[in-house]
């Protein structure tokens, strides 16, 4: 690779998973790049393990962590000229992920890629569905899906052009792929470069993420709160679901269907009426999605 690469990889209190997703970053053929690790606020064992590589250590407080801004702050810190984006709970599958991921790279016009993500052995039914239609093994991903960054790499000279958002907490690389397109540039699907990342998400922790979701998609899509799209959504989403579960026989995973599904449109609702409400009366304060996540995890 004639282009030098940055690796940034955001922590907290990862100490269950870090040490797999080092040791397999540490095991790709493609080793000529530097690692920053960006940790906010760990208080278990994550900065014991990451003490054990070779990296450049960033430590910021846990109300410190706007996700646009970190990614902007590492980004300036790197000497790369292609930034990789490896999540502290992203376990690479192959020793050439890596390496896959940044040949994209070999076409002048690409500004970004991203690899396959697949789920956890444990990962519950909607959520192995979830990840077999948004991360398919040849196809084009859903057009939603404009750049992912468990694992993913951009171009630093386009990323200066653009930054990341700051003006939602949440789905900063949903923006900067919808951006980067929107220029004529081209985001590469990479599904050789694989790597195991999923979420069996209780339902604070989904209220949470969803919440954010809401949010961010009122300032990227300009999508209004509507409390009947939100229950065409929730039936529609309810039949996809439970004939999932009825096929695969995961009758536990039927029951609590409507419940998590109530739970998964409710908070993108009330984000995105927070997202609304905050461009209505041109609030710059993202810290209130901040606090619906950081309470819940």
């Amino acid at each position: 690779m004639s282009q030098t690469v940055s690796v940034i990889m955001r922590s907290k209190n990862s100490d269950w998973v870090i040490a797999s997703t080092l040791a397999a970053l540490n095991s790709q053929r493609f080793k000529d790049y530097e690692l920053i690790i960006v940790d906010s606020g760990s208080t278990d064992n994550t900065l014991k393990i990451v003490s054990h590589y070779p990296c450049h250590l960033i430590r910021i407080e846990a109300a410190d962590y706007y996700p646009g801004k970190v990614l902007n702050d590492a980004i300036e810190k790197a000497s790369g000229d292609i930034i990789v984006f490896v999540n502290s709970d992203a376990v690479l599958l192959h020793e050439r992920s890596l390496e896959y991921l940044l040949k994209a790279f070999d076409d002048p016009e690409v500004a970004a890629a991203f690899g396959r993500q697949l789920p956890r052995p444990e990962a519950e039914t909607w959520v192995q569905r979830d990840y077999a239609s948004s991360f398919p093994d040849t196809q084009t991903p859903p057009e939603w899906i404009s750049l992912s960054l468990p694992l993913a790499a951009i171009r630093r000279s386009v990323w200066r052009q653009h930054p990341f958002y700051t003006d939602a907490w949440a789905s900063e690389d949903t923006e900067w792929g919808r951006w980067a397109l929107s220029q004529g540039y081209k985001i590469r699907y990479v599904p050789k470069a694989q790597l195991m990342h999923s979420h069996n998400y209780n339902s604070r922790q989904l209220y949470g993420r969803r919440f954010v979701e809401g949010e961010a998609d009122s300032y990227i899509y300009q999508r209004k709160p509507r409390v009947l799209v939100s229950l065409l959504s929730w039936c529609k989403s309810c039949l996809r679901d439970i004939s999932v579960h009825v096929v695969r026989g995961d009758f536990w995973g039927l029951i609590k269907t409507p419940w998590r599904l109530a739970v998964y449109e409710w908070a993108y609702y009330c984000g995105a009426r927070l997202g609304a409400s905050r461009q209505g009366r041109g609030c710059q304060d993202a810290s209130m999605a901040q606090q619906v996540v950081l309470h819940r995890y």
